[in-house]
């Protein structure tokens, strides 16, 4: 078959009847009232990493204050979660490739709970520091894991509905946390929150113990369950060789872009969208992340609906062409650069209500476009590394954070050096290219992946 993006990467060619009584057992396992527990298990544990981050920021001058510190100082443990969390991910997803994901999660959640608690009782910067590390590393599996786990259990065909559900969750605490952590900090206490995550994860850990059972598959080169118990030291970095994938690299550097324009939008509001429309209490600043949130739930299981769908319909004589799936992220990803240039334009120039109701709708377009995103390129990853889909979607997360770590640190100063405006354009202009790359990958993707094999997924285990 000549090169080109009709090429698939599973084709007819393989011998399917020697794998159906295997792939049978391995996604019908679990009945669907199972599935759908389980997924609501997951994303649970994935929207507690969100929580971690996202209440921490609002509450900094109440925490400078109680510890006589700074706002900079305090911000240090911003930066330090954001480490700790893509380091937590690498390990828990490496981990979980070979002693299972329920496991992981039974390691994981005491850790944050430790750390939660000993936030909550924190008398010194030094102690907040640490435990706030702690804290990030125990709850970084919950994206990575959980999203192997959706790999684990859905076919080809179902596994972009299912995913798009768990995303949405996950980044729904993009919105909820911040307003969360602001009613907090204005009526009640940082350290009441903190207290409350620590519950949070003591009740994930009794969800898992019970009702979570191994997704794995059997025979997938992992420990096996039934012999004793035995440490193995395994290099939790090796997922980051996956990016050596042109296709993965290409969606990756689209999913980051994406997620710039959110954090564009967000990180600055009680700077932009606040100070523009004389807003300061900070519960209400809270609720202005609302349509974003509000978008990206409204959103998630559309999209991965819309994936599935496309990756049924535009099968050829049989075969699967996995960067199909990525046609759903065209129609919605061209929400995301009109909204956060729309933004900035309306903030800079349209004052008063009228401009305020602009903005939240272009929030909310941004919610909807950020998850039309993200939703079939995670699906895109599993999909075509399902046996390390874990590992992929830690290396993805951890790549994003890098860039997103000193892009968070930028905003502000751009806002204050260029404006909203200028600020929000680059960002449009970013997402632009992220758009380009997802069609090149849709267009080019079975050349780009003859250039690097990374052992892309086989037939009988999707």
């Amino acid at each position: 078959m000549s090169s080109s993006e009709e090429s698939p990467l599973l084709g007819p060619g393989v011998n399917h009847d020697e794998h159906v009584a295997d792939d049978k057992d391995v996604y019908d396992r679990f009945s669907k009232a199972q599935k759908n527990l389980i997924v609501f298990a997951v994303s649970l544990a994935g929207l507690l990493p969100m929580f971690v981050t996202g209440i921490f920021v609002p509450s900094i001058p109440q925490i400078a204050h109680d510890l006589d510190s700074t706002g900079a100082d305090v911000s240090l443990a911003v930066s330090l979660s954001v480490f700790a969390n893509a380091i937590g991910g690498l390990v828990w997803a490496a981990y979980s490739s070979f002693y299972g994901r329920r496991l992981m999660y039974l390691w994981g959640m005491p850790i944050l709970c430790v750390g939660s608690f000993a936030i909550a009782a924190s008398m010194s910067l030094r102690s907040l520091l640490l435990w706030r590390v702690v804290q990030a590393f125990g709850c970084a599996g919950g994206v990575s894991v959980g999203a192997g786990v959706i790999g684990d259990i859905y076919r080809v065909e179902q596994r972009g509905t299912a995913m798009g559900i768990f995303f949405g969750a996950t980044l729904l605490g993009v919105a909820l946390a911040p307003i969360t952590g602001g009613t907090a900090a204005h009526y009640w206490s940082w350290r009441g929150m903190h207290f409350l995550l620590g519950i949070w994860g003591l009740i994930e850990m009794v969800i898992i113990y019970m009702f979570f059972p191994e997704t794995t598959h059997p025979h997938s080169g992992g420990r096996d369950l039934t012999a004793p118990f035995k440490f193995v030291w395994i290099n939790p970095f090796s997922g980051l060789w996956l990016l050596r994938s042109p296709n993965i690299m290409a969606v990756t550097l689209a999913n980051t872009s994406a997620m710039v324009t959110e954090y564009v939008l967000l990180i600055p509001i009680a700077y932009t969208v606040g100070a523009r429309y004389h807003i300061s209490n900070e519960a209400l600043i809270g609720a202005c992340f609302l349509p974003s949130g509000v978008g990206n739930f409204l959103a998630s299981a559309f999209a991965g609906r819309l994936s599935d769908a496309i990756v049924e319909k535009r099968k050829r004589n049989g075969a699967w062409v996995p960067e199909d799936r990525l046609r759903a992220a065209l129609i919605g990803g061209l929400f995301v650069p009109l909204s956060v240039g729309l933004s900035g334009l309306i903030t800079t120039y349209i004052a008063g209500p009228l401009g305020l109701v602009l903005n939240l709708l272009c929030l909310f377009m941004n919610g909807v476009g950020v998850d039309f995103v993200l939703t079939p390129i995670g699906s895109y990853n599993v999909d075509v590394v399902q046996s390390r889909s874990a590992e992929v979607i830690a290396a993805v997360t951890a790549f994003r954070a890098v860039i997103l770590a000193p892009v968070t640190a930028a905003v502000l100063p751009s806002i204050e050096t260029f404006g909203v405006a200028v600020t929000n354009g680059m960002a449009t202009l970013l997402a632009l290219l992220g758009y380009g790359l997802i069609a090149l990958t849709i267009r080019y993707g079975d050349r780009m992946r003859a250039w690097v094999d990374v052992g892309y997924t086989l037939v009988e285990n999707n």
